[in-house]
Order: C-alpha cells, then sequence, then structure tokens
C-alpha cells in the first residue's frame, strides 16, 4: 500500500502545500467539533458493555443466581452489538445515517423498556440488553458513516477516541449510578446517546464527502440504468485486497487490546494483592490514556503512510501483548493494556476510511458497517482467548 492510497483518517493531520487560509481553518475547526458530536454519539453505547461489570456480584446476589449467569448482562450486549452493526447497517445503505440513527433510537428505547421492566428476572434483563445492544450498534455504524462525510479525517479519528474512552468510563459510571440510584440504571446507560440525537439528526443534512473532500456525486442514472445489487452485509468488499488487509490488521488490533481488557487487570491483581476496584481504576487510568494518545497516532499516519502506520500499528500491539502477558511488574502490565488501547484506538481512527476508500463509493457504507463488525468479532475473540490461555 503506497502513501498515496492513505484513508480519510490519515490525512487529518496532512500537511498542505498551500499556506493555510481562514477557510482551511474554519473546514478544520468544524471537522473537529462535528467529530466531538459523533463521539458522543458513539461514546455512552461503548460504556454500556462495561458498565454492569463492577456491579455483577451485586446484581447476582439480588437476582439469586451465580456470577457465571450474571456475566450473561455483559455478554448479551457484546453479542448484541453483533447482530445490531450488520442489521441496522443495511438500514443506513437503503435510506442513509439519518434512518438509522431512528431505527437505532427505537431498538434503544425498547431495550431500555424491556430492561426496566424485567425486574428481578435474568432472561428478560439479557434480553433487553440485547436491544439496548443494537441500538448502541446502529449508533456506532451511524457516528462512523457521517464522520466520513467530513472532508479530511480528523472527525474519525476522535469518534475513536471517544468510543474507546466511553468504553473505559463506562465502569466507573456504571458503578456510581448503581451507587447513586439502582443497579438497573447502570445496565441502561447507553440510553444518554438520545440527548445528542437531536443534533446528530441535524448533522445528517450535510453533503457527503468524496475522497478528496468534496460532495460524492450520486449514482448516474440512466433512463434504463439499473440500481446497483447491494451483497449481503457488504461481503463483496472482501474481494478488495485493500479491504482485506486493513481489516485484518483491525482485527488483530481488537483481539489483542480486548484480550488485554480481561487478561491485565488479573495480572496487575496478582503482582499487587489489589482490591477489584483497585485494580480497575488504575487499569481504566491506564487505558484511558491509552485512548486519548492514540490521536498522536492519527497525526503522525500522513507523514508515515498507511503501510509503515499499519506496520507500526501491530508492532506496538504485540509489544504491549508480550509486556501485559510477561511484565514481572505491575506498571509494565499496565503499560502493555495502555499501549493496547492506543493502537486499538488510533487504529480504528485510521484504517476505517481505508477500509471505505477501497471500495467504490456506492459500497462505503456498508464496507464501514462490514468493518465495524469485524471489529466486534475481534472485541469478542479476545476475551475468549484471553480466558483460555489464563485457565
Amino acid at each position: 500500500m503506497s502513501p498515496g492510497a492513505l484513508n480519510t483518517a490519515a490525512r487529518a493531520a496532512a500537511p498542505r502545500v498551500q499556506a493555510p487560509t481562514a477557510g482551511t481553518g474554519r473546514g478544520a475547526r468544524g471537522s473537529l467539533r462535528t467529530g466531538l458530536l459523533l463521539a458522543a454519539v458513539a461514546a455512552p453505547g461503548a460504556a454500556g458493555l462495561s458498565s454492569p461489570s463492577l456491579v455483577l456480584p451485586a446484581i447476582a446476589r439480588e437476582l439469586h443466581t451465580g456470577p457465571d449467569s450474571a456475566a450473561w448482562l455483559m455478554s448479551g450486549y457484546g453479542l448484541g452489538m453483533m447482530l445490531g452493526t450488520p442489521l441496522l447497517t443495511g438500514t443506513a445503505g437503503r435510506r442513509g445515517p439519518r434512518a438509522l440513527l431512528i431505527a437505532s433510537a427505537g431498538a434503544l428505547l425498547l431495550g431500555v423498556l424491556v430492561t426496566l421492566a424485567a425486574g428481578a428476572v435474568l432472561g428478560p434483563l439479557v434480553a433487553g440488553r440485547v436491544l439496548l445492544a443494537v441500538g448502541a450498534a446502529g449508533f456506532n455504524v451511524a457516528a462512523f458513516q457521517l464522520a466520513a462525510r467530513q472532508p479530511d479525517g480528523r472527525a474519525s479519528g476522535v469518534v475513536a477516541i471517544g468510543s474507546a474512552a466511553g468504553g473505559t468510563a463506562g465502569l466507573f459510571i456504571g458503578a456510581a449510578v448503581a451507587a447513586a440510584l439502582d443497579w438497573r440504571a447502570c445496565l441502561v446507560l447507553p440510553v444518554l446517546t438520545l440527548a445528542v440525537l437531536p443534533a446528530a439528526l441535524r448533522g445528517c443534512a450535510g453533503p457527503a464527502a468524496g475522497p478528496g473532500g468534496g460532495s460524492e456525486p450520486a449514482p448516474a442514472r440512466g433512463a434504463g440504468a439499473k440500481p446497483a445489487r447491494r451483497s449481503f452485509l457488504g461481503l463483496d468488499a472482501l474481494a478488495v485486497p485493500r479491504f482485506r488487509a486493513v481489516a485484518a490488521v483491525m482485527l488483530t488490533l481488537a483481539t489483542v487490546n480486548f484480550g488485554l481488557v480481561y487478561g491485565a487487570p488479573r495480572r496487575v491483581a496478582g503482582l499487587t494483592g489489589w482490591s477489584a476496584v483497585q485494580t480497575g481504576a488504575v487499569g481504566s487510568l491506564a487505558t484511558l490514556t491509552g485512548a486519548l494518545l492514540s490521536w498522536s497516532l492519527v497525526r503522525a499516519a500522513p507523514r508515515l503512510g498507511l503501510r509503515r502506520t499499519t506496520g507500526l500499528l501491530l508492532g506496538v500491539s504485540f509489544a504491549a501483548l508480550a509486556l501485559a502477558a510477561l511484565g514481572p511488574w505491575a506498571p509494565l502490565v499496565l503499560l502493555g493494556a495502555g499501549a493496547g488501547a492506543c493502537v486499538n484506538a488510533g487504529g480504528q481512527g485510521v484504517l476505517t476510511g481505508a477500509a471505505a476508500e477501497a471500495v467504490a463509493p456506492q459500497r462505503r457504507p456498508e464496507a464501514i458497517g462490514l468493518f465495524n463488525l469485524v471489529f466486534l468479532l475481534g472485541a469478542a475473540l479476545g476475551p475468549q482467548l484471553a480466558a483460555s490461555l489464563v485457565h
């Protein structure tokens, strides 16, 4: 892959040949503001994955069940995100991000109602969490699709960082909400997305940005032209070598990162004797720091080129795995966890645009959805692989 094939996110900080103008500055600031808004769309859904974690023992006692059964409140949410990504991506492909946001809000509200009405019965609670996650997955896909409309990649990078930060902060927000209100409240944390939904819907009116930052022309249709067929889940993108390459890199980064999310805190607790809350606090601080530092990777990507950027991402990811798995001291394990979070968030921001640019403009909504599904597959595989290795 040549530097000329840099993705949308990698062009975020690319130096321009021409002198900067006031319009360029306004455009960059507007892209950043849009990214912050879309990060607020994606972050609550990411927080919903981790929000019950510290409360699960109390929930298990309330439901008169074991910790393994209560863990389905987290596993079911991950399953719902995997199901919701392809399910709602089709809505975006046919009707656009606005329809996707509305459909996602409907699934989210239905999930809230089922969860709150379930009482202390595990099955309906898990079903409600699955529906919540379907809506959260749709918001995540919509956020990245709307970010891809911006003339540079700042918005995609900010969305990726916001999503990673939301997943980290959810651990403590969930515990605080459960302590202040009720444990059911921490299960419906993704409902916070509805606070920024009106602003996101207004943002859907903007034109879609093409590869060069302009508007994407609608596919020309003559009198006898037939609309292009869309493959199931956008799987035709897998026929494009460039898409397969960046998707494989993202799968690796996500698998390593979420494996560390499961395994690193257990190593830290074993090395230090800290309680679960203490370990979670320090571990979340390390991963949040890594997620925020990923912006440096996004900014460096244009100078490095896509080939060297992906090499750096993979190299740091494997180094993070080695540190977390083999480090003899807790600070080294935490450094590995933070580095894994850094390249995971940075890679999502950089590689989402590359995946979109690998396919024709009219195929990009499905391609972004499929790319996000690959990311979620890594999120599901990582903990399972880590658990197998630990046991």
